[in-house]
């Protein structure tokens, strides 16, 4: 029996090591971090390549893959992995924005509040759970209310740091609108935390940023007051 220990497997148990590195939620930069030729692999061979390797998971933890319930989950895992909940992970799922002209002339903030959302910890890949309040006022432009849900969705569909997340789309909701007066409000819980680790299911993590006319505490406290936060 072969008992030397290979380079990979080395690097792997130093892994293993240092697992507490992650663990300080740590927030790396504003882009999600992607491999250069992360899209060079269509869709359906990155569910093919997913697929033999979850296979591969699931044999190692002593999963029989030969019963009904399970001889499908690799395929199924994939398929929701690229169609689904890292679907945000690919440039062409960003959603089309069309703005409108102000015709109203509404030039107090328009908050979007409690957008649900679902998203997953980098550092584990297991749910973050939450939901989004974002505001804005009008530069001369304004964006369809469902927009905005989709905006919040599209970042989460991706191995997320809260932080990143509440900065994304504050980053994307500026350059559509073509304004410095945004603000977004994360309220999440992380399964990281309640479900593993510490295991703590009552805590609550919540992020905000504040751009333009809203850094003010006149305005955090307005839109605060509108979010009963």
């Amino acid at each position: 029996m072969n008992n030397q220990v290979t380079e990979d497997e080395k690097e792997l148990l130093n892994g293993f090591s240092n697992h507490e590195i992650g663990d300080d939620h740590l927030f790396t930069g504003l882009e999600t971090p992607m491999k250069k030729d992360a899209f060079k692999v269509s869709d359906q061979e990155k569910k093919k390549k997913i697929a033999v390797l979850f296979e591969e998971i699931m044999d190692v933890l002593g999963l029989d893959l030969t019963d009904d319930s399970l001889k499908g989950t690799p395929e199924r895992v994939a398929k929701m992995y690229i169609d689904e909940i890292f679907s945000g992970l690919n440039p062409k799922n960003k959603p089309k924005v069309a703005l409108f002209e102000n015709k109203y002339q509404y030039n107090q903030m328009l908050v979007e509040k409690d957008i649900t959302f679902y998203s997953n910890c980098e550092h584990h890949f297991v749910p973050i759970i939450g939901k989004a309040h974002v505001a804005y006022i009008s530069s001369g432009k304004v964006i369809g209310l469902s927009k905005l849900n989709r905006i919040v969705q599209y970042y989460a569909k991706r191995p997320q740091v809260q932080e990143r997340l509440t900065n994304q789309i504050a980053e994307e909701l500026k350059g559509i609108l073509g304004t410095k007066d945004v603000a977004v409000i994360i309220d999440a819980k992380h399964l990281c935390v309640s479900s593993r680790g510490i295991k703590d299911d009552t805590s609550a993590t919540v992020t905000a940023y504040y751009g333009g006319a809203f850094n003010t505490s006149a305005k955090i406290a307005e839109l605060q007051n509108y979010l009963k936060l």
